[in-house]
């Protein structure tokens, strides 16, 4: 579970005051806050996903640009099932 911390800051410097607000010269909005390490991991995660994002969809590009000469569809369909299957290999080995 992420834990939050709330902070203000100011809506005119940027400055960041917690546990509680400044003095009162600053227009202050509340804002929460992640630590370091979560906010690393999720960032990690993110660029995990986006990269087998771009693999699924080199590999539905190949599907849809296909265009099988008379009397291979068969073998054409084979040979993009085995690389479907390397793709899906590829995906759920990087998920892990």
């Amino acid at each position: 579970m992420t834990d939050y911390i709330q902070a203000w800051q100011c809506v005119g410097c940027g400055k960041i005051e917690a546990p509680q607000t400044c003095i009162g010269v600053c227009r202050d909005r509340k804002i929460l806050m992640v630590g370091k390490d979560e906010h690393d991991s999720v960032v990690d995660q993110s660029a995990r996903l986006r990269d087998a994002l771009q693999c699924a969809i080199a590999m539905l590009n190949r599907v849809v640009r296909s265009t099988p000469r008379d009397g291979q569809w068969e073998r054409c369909y084979r040979a993009l099932q085995e690389q479907a299957r390397e793709t899906i290999a590829k995906l759920e080995a990087a998920s892990t």
